[in-house]
């Protein structure tokens, strides 16, 4: 099973990708990153002092998104599945019968935290969705406002420390693997991706 990993700043269409790519390679698995955040005492207290906390890897509840990847490795029967409710913030946590295929399989792994699993990227798709900032920050106010309850200041601060603390920690993954880029709207860079999908 190739695993592909889908990247890129917050608003960016890594959810849009993602969801299209599964329902294009039916038989595959998909996780979001977005799933895994701590809903802990300790997260909890430090979101009263940063307001960007969700926006930081530490966030993330990183030995939970480990296990499920390995129970997928293992071709495990079920798997540990998790929901994150931004609004209340608390975890849901579930189990999903996995249906193991040797065609059109792929692992699918969305979020602005991806490409900072600890992964081995040299053996795994990498794909970065790039979009222009102003377009990226409206996607996002949309979301927020409807998903998470956010007021349109609230987002602008959380969007601003969000934007810059992606861009400042990419370069190394860039630098270091290989990585197809993509853009939301472009016809052509998702075809070409597609094809690309297929031969692999």
């Amino acid at each position: 099973m190739k695993t592909i990993v889908i990247t890129g700043a917050s608003g960016s269409g890594k959810t849009y990708l993602s969801n299209k790519l599964y329902k294009l390679f039916n038989n595959s698995i998909l996780i979001k990153t977005d799933s895994f955040y701590r809903d802990d005492i300790l997260i909890r207290f430090l979101s009263i002092f940063l307001y960007d906390i969700y926006d930081r890897p530490f966030s993330m509840n990183k030995n939970k998104i480990i296990k499920t990847l390995k129970s997928i490795q293992r071709k495990d029967k079920f798997i540990p599945f998790y929901q994150y409710d931004f609004k209340r913030k608390v975890t849901t946590k579930s189990q999903i019968m996995i249906n193991y295929h040797e065609e059109n399989q792929f692992l699918i792994i969305e979020g602005i935290f991806a490409h900072r699993l600890d992964l081995n990227y040299q053996e795994t798709i990498n794909v970065i969705c790039k979009e222009k900032k102003e377009l990226c920050f409206d996607r996002r106010l949309k979301r927020d406002e409807l998903e998470r309850g956010r007021n349109i200041k609230d987002v602008k601060r959380k969007f601003a420390s969000s934007w810059y603390l992606f861009h400042k920690n990419i370069k190394k993954y860039l630098n270091k693997n290989q990585v197809i880029s993509i853009n939301k709207d472009n016809k052509i860079s998702y075809e070409n991706l597609v094809l690309k999908l297929k031969k692999k």
